[in-house]
């Protein structure tokens, strides 16, 4: 009788001191708000990027959604924005109701309901979808300010801005517009000058000469102070070039960058440059992702000039250099430089410092190796302090690791036998040990 007491006096100990655990649970969760996120890279919170985004935003952040207070779409988009404003207590989100003043509505453009409008100092930003990639688009380019424009050279061959083909670059420059850049042709049959409040002239192996209209205007264009960024493979150096390499104090060598120590890295080609580790600069300063380059063309600076250069691409010291047909070139041994951060004075009153960046390889910004290890942060960092975006070179690179799980027939037909055979069995067996244990009892 007694020991028949004693168990449901237990029992109904054990189910109130649950009911008081799940109490209490509910009243701590009620008031205190803490989440930790386990996955690899925290990669369902807040991104890194995000982040940095948010610590760049020196001043409050007015978000204003335009959004019907009938259903739940306000309660959404704040709840969507709450993490934002625990990162950056200065982050307000206000709403109106468009209903209330159509007019008004269709003077501002909004057309979506919930459409949201970004104000940080005298810069504005719209949104029409809410989502983490978006908003942190959003808020870098108001950290950037106005959309940059970026001139790619075209009409010789030169790898597109806006092409598919697996040379173009066509991938990096619609990755840079939603960055705040907004990437233009430049084609000087059309025109004879760089037109003005160009950023950034990009010119990316051109395969055939330029015409001397064309060199002449972007000699012109680096000595009234324009940014350039030359992307110069290896053979593509002719005398059209010379006039553009002769006023930057560098030359392009012959030849190109092979490294026998590429195969310990498993690459098969050993034209294929891996880097891991930079010369001090700016640029790739922090920078830990392994770039890869193919078919490098060397540099070096065969002048002193106004020009201050920065070497912040350089090979192996086992590097050495090949002619083009694959014969070697035994004067020339690592380590070489094959990118360039050159800067001066501005020739131009209008702003106070000039940026140059010369790579001898166009390929690591390519469709085909823009995915490659840290390429696309690289070509990132190279854009920002050229634009003189100097507190965006070291944002966090964009994107999570990779969510594939990549197995074969043997090990996938090994885990489904397990989850549909074993796991059974073993359920099986546990319920039966515990029937035994029960009758026992």
């Amino acid at each position: 009788m007694n020991i028949s007491f004693m168990r449901r006096l237990n029992g109904w100990l054990f189910a109130l001191l649950v009911l008081l655990g799940a109490g209490a649970i509910g009243y701590l969760t009620a008031r205190h708000d803490r989440i930790v996120d386990w996955t690899y890279n925290s990669r369902v919170s807040m991104s890194p990027e995000t982040r940095a985004v948010l610590a760049k935003l020196d001043g409050p952040v007015d978000i204003v959604s335009y959004a019907s207070p009938q259903g739940d779409l306000r309660q959404t988009i704040a709840a969507a924005l709450q993490r934002y404003q625990k990162a950056k207590p200065d982050l307000h989100l206000s709403f109106v109701d468009p209903q209330q003043d159509p007019a008004a509505m269709r003077n501002l453009g909004i057309t979506v309901d919930g459409e949201l409008i970004l104000h940080y100092r005298d810069r504005q930003q719209r949104l029409d979808t809410l989502t983490e990639r978006s908003l942190t688009d959003a808020l870098e380019r108001l950290v950037r300010g106005n959309d940059r424009i970026v001139a790619f050279v075209t009409g010789n061959g030169e790898r597109r801005a806006d092409g598919v083909a697996n040379a173009d670059l066509g991938t990096f420059a619609s990755q840079l517009e939603q960055s705040g850049m907004r990437a233009v042709p430049l084609n000087f049959s059309q025109v004879t000058s760089v037109p003005e409040h160009t950023d950034v002239v990009v010119l990316a192996g051109p395969q055939a000469a330029l015409a001397p209209g064309a060199t002449k205007a972007l000699v012109d264009y680096l000595g009234n102070g324009g940014n350039l960024l030359w992307l110069a493979d290896p053979g593509n150096m002719d005398a059209s070039l010379q006039p553009i390499a002769d006023a930057l104090g560098i030359r392009v060598l012959p030849g190109e960058l092979v490294d026998a120590s590429a195969s310990a890295l498993g690459l098969k080609d050993p034209r294929m440059i891996a880097l891991g580790d930079y010369p001090p600069s700016t640029i790739t300063r922090g920078l830990t992702l392994t770039t890869l380059f193919p078919e490098v063309a060397p540099l070096a600076e065969i002048r002193r000039s106004e020009w201050q250069l920065e070497p912040f691409l350089r090979s192996s010291p086992q590097a050495t250099t090949q002619s083009l047909d694959g014969s070697a070139t035994a004067s020339l041994k690592g380590p070489l430089d094959f990118g360039f951060a050159l800067s001066r004075l501005s020739p131009s009153p209008a702003k106070s410092e000039q940026r140059v960046v010369v790579i001898g390889n166009g390929d690591f910004l390519s469709n085909s190796y823009l995915g490659n290890g840290g390429n696309r942060a690289l070509g990132e960092r190279i854009f920002n302090w050229l634009l003189g975006d100097d507190q965006l070179i070291s944002m966090p690179p964009r994107g999570a690791p990779d969510r594939v799980l990549k197995m074969s027939q043997g090990e996938l037909s090994l885990l489904s036998i397990a989850f549909m055979i074993f796991m059974p069995l073993l359920l099986l067996v546990i319920g039966a040990l515990i029937a035994w244990r029960r009758r026992r009892a």
